[in-house]
């Protein structure tokens, strides 16, 4: 236990409140399952999402993507990185500071005169002879928050600010999701942009309009959704109250008939097949109905997985020893099964954690919050195995005897994104919250830049645009324009909700209104708009009675489109 901590300098010195954090973590989890946190919608796992067929613009960004799949792995709790990758060359100095704890020189498996990994991670060895494992060293950021929470967060939103519960409230993810399907809320694209599977609402995947992961809350829920194609069941001695049952028969038949994406997972369920024979522990079967759903053709581009456990104050070696022997088989066994279909060159995996661990051991045989762990790469497509970057110093650490970071955790973010999802740099940036691009060469490269260290002059990104012609068209809005000039709804009264429309340049602009089952409403505005300011009321602008409760609205200017949701009260 945590009160149990030996207290000198180095042996269970925490940071205040950890206890108290463990409970806030759980509410917020608890809060975010019930829809309350976040913008998105408790429909289906914080997602909401229409019947309608994908339209013309996404199925169209959709084909111009990269085959790319990349699949992040949770390792919840704060992963040891002094267990997980062993400095060989500090290894005294390792061992001195874990007398309990260390990994002696006869379990540790040396995959390059520097470094090594535990011997229970064995299985991770062809992986590393094949050239598909690559180790990032002491990957963190500046002013580490020691916490769960706000590290869960910051990992997220890449927001060094965040604090307690304040930080920003979108991802990473969900910010490049947003600039790719504009028009979500309206004609989603015909597979989900992501699929999770734990954790509900994932801060990752959160856009300012909606969460933009499917969410399962754990392994079974998936399973059962991809092998019968149904979310809710709709067993009739559920339904024993009549005025209760019917109603809940209507909204569980709503949730099915428009949430096409159950149908679509298990078609892909059904065609594809496992390969291998997997371990029958939660991880395991995690990657495996991923390499299920991979093999059928799903067309999801990113998957979440989780694994649980790593808050190891106490008797780390036989738990830590335990979860990474699990995890090395699962990825082995996964990469091997992608491989019976020539499938896993083009599927990334990467782990990460909300900190890392100190050097010394504390009370408990454990180890107490960190800052700087390894991150780890699995596939074909790193083209070689290595140790990437600067290991931390075991020598010098600070008063709590935490490793120094040497790796910002955002650069692996942008390279990730620019170099094997093949997102334009200057939107990688945008997405990252404007930090300087500095690619780290993890052996993909789709830009086909040679990884400078920035990308853009004066650290401000260029929107690449179309060559212009000397056709007299009009100039019109991209949909990069249209997210910086389209405004949420503001409320001049209290009961009006307003739309506020800074036009570039005068042009046809049409505002559509649906409800929340999908179906139109009616049109708020289908005329040519002048270049400024533009303010337009959504009831005034109905022509009928406009009933309390949540819309979306949909903006096109030609072939562009942006959704919004508004709440009328």
């Amino acid at each position: 236990m945590c009160d149990t901590h030996n207290k000198s300098p180095y042996k269970g010195l925490q940071h205040d409140g950890h206890d108290q954090e463990h409970k806030t973590w759980s509410r917020r989890s608890f809060l975010q399952a019930l829809g309350i946190t976040g913008s998105g919608s408790m429909m289906l796992g914080s997602n909401f999402l229409t019947a309608s067929a994908p339209s013309p613009l996404t199925s169209a960004i959709a084909n111009a993507e990269t085959d790319n799949i990349l699949i992040l792995i949770r390792l919840s709790g704060g992963n040891d990185g002094l267990s997980t990758v062993i400095p060989i060359e500090q290894y005294d100095a390792y061992a001195n500071a874990r007398p309990n704890i260390y990994i002696p020189e006869s379990k540790v498996l040396k995959l390059s005169d520097e470094f090594g990994v535990p011997s229970y991670m064995k299985s991770l060895e062809p992986l590393w002879e094949e050239g598909q494992f690559k180790a990032v060293h002491g990957v963190g950021y500046e002013g580490q928050s020691l916490s769960h929470f706000t590290g869960s967060d910051i990992f997220a939103n890449t927001d060094l600010t965040s604090t307690g519960f304040s930080g920003l409230n979108t991802g990473w993810m969900g910010r490049h999701f947003e600039e790719q399907y504009p028009d979500y809320l309206i004609a989603p694209p015909p597979a989900p942009a992501a699929i999770q599977i734990g954790q509900f609402g994932s801060l990752v995947f959160q856009g300012d309009e909606t969460n933009y992961a499917f969410v399962t809350s754990n392994v079974d829920q998936l399973e059962e959704i991809a092998e019968s194609g149904v979310r809710y069941g709709l067993d009739e001695e559920l339904f024993n109250d009549c005025m209760y049952g019917d109603q809940l028969r209507f909204l569980r038949g709503v949730a099915n008939t428009t949430y096409e994406y159950s149908g679509v997972i298990h078609d892909a369920w059904s065609r594809g097949q496992n390969q291998v024979e997997y371990q029958d522990n939660g991880f395991a079967r995690q990657l495996a109905l991923l390499a299920r759903l991979i093999k059928g053709n799903l067309g999801t581009k990113v998957y979440m997985i989780s694994m649980g456990g790593f808050d190891t104050h106490g008797n780390q070696p036989l738990a830590h020893e335990r979860l990474m022997s699990n995890l090395s088989i699962a990825i082995n066994n996964f990469y091997e099964d992608l491989a019976f279909t020539e499938q896993d060159e083009k599927v990334l995996s990467m782990t990460f954690s909300e900190f890392g661990r100190r050097i010394f051991e504390n009370g408990s045989n454990g180890t107490d919050h960190g800052k700087a762990a390894p991150t780890l790469f699995f596939g074909k497509g790193l083209n070689g195995s290595a140790f990437v970057g600067e290991h931390p110093t075991l020598e010098n650490p600070d008063g709590r005897g935490n490793l120094e970071y040497t790796m910002d955790f955002r650069d692996l973010y942008a390279t990730v994104l620019a170099e094997w999802l093949c997102v334009p740099i200057p939107l990688v940036q945008k997405h990252l919250l404007d930090h300087p691009y500095t690619p780290v060469n993890l052996g993909f490269n789709c830009s086909g830049t040679d990884f400078p260290e920035i990308a853009y002059s004066d650290g401000e990104p260029t929107i690449p645009t179309s060559p212009d012609s000397q056709a007299e068209e009009p100039v019109v809005p991209n949909n990069e324009q249209l997210n910086a000039i389209v405004h949420k709804p503001f409320y001049p009264t209290e009961n009006s909700p307003h739309i506020y429309l800074e036009m570039p340049v005068t042009a046809h602009v049409d505002i559509q209104l649906f409800n929340i089952v999908g179906q139109n409403v009616g049109t708020i505005r289908n005329a040519i708009m002048r270049e400024g300011a533009n303010e337009i009321s959504i009831k005034d602008s109905m022509p009928g009675y406009l009933a309390a409760g949540k819309y979306i609205y949909r903006i096109q200017v030609q072939d562009h489109k942006m959704s919004k949701s508004v709440m009328v009260a």
